[in-house]
């Protein structure tokens, strides 16, 4: 099996768990829990791991996502501890470290100022978190593998107070949308960038 991402987040921030809430088809997490991601191929077999994790530790499963070519499981807890001893079942069930997961690559990352009315509109339609207004800034960011967009979300709001408006965590590439001030927007971004730089692993598509 390959491991594709293995993300932990230390503390999930207001916005983004707030979000996975309205995304989730598990148990919705809360508030200053911490979490993790993997991401692995083939899809189906993220099955084991949730089974192994939820035997093994006392993490609380939000997604679990079996797509086209790839799996996610999203787990969390109050209890750090609990959280890195799920991603050591996982590691160990795949039979691999955690510098054997992919380095995040970014596709594509854009901002917009001095957003037009319709097309904040066309934002707004879309999202499932919070709005963006017009004349704000839109950031747009998108990643392979797709679930490192989870901790891009959470190091953006520990930076500045943005918007998030939208996240994907699955599927063939990640994508974060976020609104607001351009200072903001640009702290965010930063904040980002150095997130992913920071993330080790091998090269791979």
């Amino acid at each position: 099996m390959d491991l594709r991402t293995f993300s932990y987040l230390d503390i999930l921030q207001p916005q983004l768990t707030s979000f996975l809430q309205t995304v989730s088809g598990g148990f919705f997490p809360l508030e200053g829990q911490a979490a993790l991601l993997i991401e692995i191929a083939p899809g189906i077999a993220i099955n084991t791991l949730t089974d192994a994790v939820l035997k093994g530790t006392k993490v609380i499963p939000g997604m679990q996502i079996v797509e086209r070519a790839y799996g996610l499981l999203e787990v969390h807890h109050f209890d750090q501890g609990e959280v890195r001893a799920a991603g050591q079942i996982m590691l160990d069930k795949l039979g691999v470290a955690e510098s054997d997961r992919m380095k995040p690559r970014i596709l594509s990352e854009q901002t917009i100022t001095g957003l037009a009315g319709h097309h904040a509109q066309l934002i707004n339609r879309m999202r499932h978190g919070d709005m963006i207004n017009e004349h704000q800034t839109l950031y747009t960011f998108e990643c392979q593998p797709a679930a490192y967009a989870a901790i891009a979300a959470n190091e953006a709001e520990k930076a500045a107070p943005v918007h998030l408006l939208e996240v994907i965590t699955f599927g063939a590439s990640g994508r974060l949308w976020l609104g607001g001030g351009e200072a903001e927007i640009a702290e965010a971004a930063r904040a980002i960038r150095m997130c992913m730089e920071g993330i080790t692993g091998r090269s791979g598509k």
